[in-house]
């Protein structure tokens, strides 16, 4: 009997040849995943080999994702445990680290919080240094509740802002010297200017601060500085330090050059910080000038240039306004003929020229001050200038000039009466 099997599934023995789609599946099933061919020596038979030109291409359009690149995890860091109870003694290493760190400060700050050793014991504790017109004994009192305490609960900066309420000292350091010292560095102010209030003469430094001082101590130092009126102690600080400020420029420009112009004036008037009001000393009468609050070494200049002819064609000349470019203001001493300040005894002297009244006097007040029923207040009649038309012209075209002229003498003459009351008072009081 002859046994029939299939042939189209199996080749035969001695075919040659397998049918090619049985030979495509066996070579896909059997073929290595790198492209690798399998020997014919282990299959029994020749299988060709897939080319390697062919795989190289599909991975470089298919890149192939190994699993070890998605099971990569990052590293374990050394000191974390793996397991549970590892990570349950190192929570209880920190805690116990923690707990002995704790415990050492408060034991450290115990011992020097009771430590005998970092008392204060007495005043010889407390050095200074810096001490020139601020006595200890001045200084002492600020720490005397500290006497006796630990040196580590002395408020260090609480001390410093006291010692700085003391009007002489302008800065303080306050410093702790184990195991019981403490030590204060000390700057004082420098006085600048002498300042009177009423009948009493202290000093003031830059900042507008008073100083005061025995009139024994000022002659020990030699201070010679002009006198400042004008400054309040009742003023706020910025108030006075403002005032300083121009009294600072004004002695900076006439020292500028070295020839200590400072030392020719007298007083200074600070009143209005607007215009510094200097007493310049001169024979017979001191002149108040008015330098204002810039130019002060050119006013003092033009001052200095042409005082000896103002004083000898007005031999009552009480005060000169040189706060204006081109023109100066002169002012004849109050009660002089019956002159008074602000009206007809009052001269503008245009380029440094000839004389005219001041903006706003009506011209009858200056001709019955120029009469000879009124020639008492002149020594010398004040002389006519023949002008340039080119400064009628400009005097023509200076009208806001004339009314701001105008309104300074207002307030000019307000200050004068105002003054003139304070040294009527003065005398009475004397």
């Amino acid at each position: 009997m002859t046994r029939q099997s299939s042939s189209t599934s199996r080749p035969l023995i001695w075919e040659d040849e397998a049918p090619a789609e049985s030979r495509f599946r066996r070579v896909q099933q059997g073929a290595p995943p790198a492209g690798r061919s399998i020997s014919s020596t282990a299959q029994g038979r020749t299988s060709p080999r897939i080319p390697p030109t062919s795989q190289a291409g599909e991975d470089e359009d298919f890149p192939r994702f190994t699993r070890q690149r998605f099971d990569d995890s990052p590293p374990r860091p050394w000191w974390r445990p793996a397991s549970t109870t590892g990570r349950v003694f190192l929570s209880l290493a920190v805690l116990i680290v923690l707990g002995g760190f704790t415990t050492a400060v408060l034991l450290l700050r115990n011992y020097l919080d009771h430590d005998a050793r970092f008392r204060i014991e007495g005043s010889e504790s407390i050095q200074a240094s810096g001490l020139a017109e601020v006595s200890r004994d001045q200084m002492l009192p600020v720490f005397g509740e500290d006497i006796g305490r630990n040196i580590f609960f002395v408020p260090l900066a609480e001390r410093r802002k006291q010692l700085e309420q003391i009007p002489w000292i302008e800065h303080a350091t306050v410093m702790r010297l184990l195991p019981n010292q403490i030590r204060i560095v000390v700057v004082e102010r420098q006085p600048v200017a002498f300042v009177r209030q009423g009948a009493q003469v202290g000093l003031v430094d830059a900042s507008g601060v008073l100083l005061n001082m025995p009139p024994a101590m000022m002659t020990q130092h030699h201070y010679s500085f002009p006198v400042v009126t004008g400054i309040d102690a009742r003023d706020t600080l910025a108030s006075r330090k403002a005032r300083m400020a121009v009294y600072q420029r004004l002695l900076g420009e006439l020292d500028s050059g070295g020839q200590r112009l400072s030392e020719q004036i007298s007083e200074i008037d600070l009143t209005d910080p607007e215009d510094a009001r200097v007493l310049m000393p001169e024979p017979g009468r001191d002149i108040l000038a008015h330098f204002g609050e810039e130019k002060f070494l050119e006013r003092y200049q033009r001052y200095k240039a042409h005082i000896a002819e103002w004083r000898q064609q007005y031999p009552n000349l009480a005060q000169v306004d040189l706060r204006y470019d081109r023109q100066v203001v002169l002012e004849m001493a109050p009660g002089a003929g019956g002159a008074q300040p602000g009206t007809a005894g009052a001269k503008v002297i245009d380029g440094l020229g000839g004389a005219k009244p001041p903006a706003g006097i009506p011209a009858e007040a200056a001709t019955n001050a120029a009469s000879p029923a009124n020639a008492s207040t002149q020594t010398h009649p004040a002389k006519t200038a023949t002008k340039h038309p080119s400064k009628l012209s400009a005097q023509a075209k200076a009208a806001a000039e004339r009314a701001r002229r105008k309104r300074a003498e207002e307030k000019r003459a307000e200050l004068n009466a105002r003054k003139q009351k304070q040294h009527s008072a003065a005398g009475q009081g004397q």
